[in-house]
């Protein structure tokens, strides 16, 4: 069961040890995709570089050894998620072009605000072409945010700032795309309930809320230092992207009321703002890249989460 550790909200050093035993306590330990959450949130916005060495010591405050994050470097480089340079005895790695794309298709759903409001129009994307080649098309178009209504029939809501993203990225593609209006506000709304699994998303939102609430609780008693801090960054960030990637973030009007993804985002950026600076204090006196010191974070970083 997830997030069945307590804190008392009187110390730090108690949300710390919450959130790694949450992290530890999913077998087997995905070091991996947690160096990929430390590279997007924290590495790409100073440079996108880091040290081996860097990183091992990052990793220690999560108890993951030099053997596993080593182990991990291996694989994502392996399959395409990072590149290494190497100067004298000493590894650097940054994201792909490949890790990049990945990265900010994350970074937008992860950070950005979101302003969809629905106009009553659905997107109907019909999978043509021969049956054995049909698997990709649906990969891409459940990445758009289409879910299934039939084997070859998908959906997605049109809403009234389409920029016609999904007609641009569907180009090519072996798709028909057509709108679809009709029905009332209740029956659209019962039909994202039941197709966008609505339910178990919710179920996942509300531990996240009870996570985060109790971590903010903690924070507020006691601050933590700055290493603590891009542990509880990273982690938050982990958690929270576990979650809200499988949320098709559909606009308002097709959500329950109360719908809980709104809270946990407000507690995530509650969160995040909190530990932020001291992370960053502690990147910039322990994480180098080729050429000594991180530089500072971008501007796109100020930005998160509205600002």
């Amino acid at each position: 069961m997830l997030y069945s550790g307590a804190m008392d909200g009187t110390k730090g050093g108690s949300a710390v040890e919450t959130m790694l035993e949450v992290f530890h306590g999913r077998t087997p330990i995905r070091a991996w995709s947690l160096i990929v959450t430390l590279y997007g949130d924290a590495i790409v916005p100073r440079g996108g570089s880091l040290w081996l060495g860097s990183l091992i010591e990052i990793m220690e405050a999560f108890r993951i050894d030099a053997g596993v994050v080593r182990t991990a470097m291996s694989r994502l480089a392996s399959d395409g998620w990072l590149e290494r340079t190497r100067i004298g005895r000493n590894s650097y790695y940054r994201l792909s072009p490949r890790g990049r794309t990945g990265f900010l298709e994350a970074a937008r759903r992860i950070y950005a605000v979101p302003k969809a409001r629905w106009g009553g129009r659905w997107y109907v994307a019909t999978i043509l072409g021969e049956p054995g080649e049909r698997g990709a098309t649906r990969e891409l178009l459940v990445e758009r945010g289409f879910v299934a209504l039939a084997p070859n029939v998908l959906i997605a809501p049109l809403c009234e700032a389409d920029d016609g993203s999904h007609a641009a990225a569907l180009a090519g593609e072996p798709v028909m795309l057509m709108e679809a209006s009709g029905g009332t506000p209740d029956e659209a709304r019962r039909l994202a309930a039941e197709t966008f699994r609505l339910e178990e998303l919710a179920a996942g939102y509300h531990r996240l809320a009870s996570l985060f609430a109790a971590l903010e609780a903690a924070l507020v008693a006691s601050p933590v230092s700055g290493r603590d801090a891009l542990v509880l960054r990273i982690l938050v960030i982990h958690e929270y992207r576990r979650v809200m990637l499988h949320d098709p973030l559909l606009p308002v009007e097709l959500l329950p009321p109360d719908w809980p993804g709104h809270r946990v985002r407000q507690l995530c950026a509650g969160v995040y703002r909190e530990v932020a600076g001291p992370a960053d204090a502690f990147l910039d006196a322990h994480a180098r890249n080729e050429t000594g010191p991180l530089p500072p974070p971008d501007a796109s970083v100020r930005a998160r989460f509205g600002g």
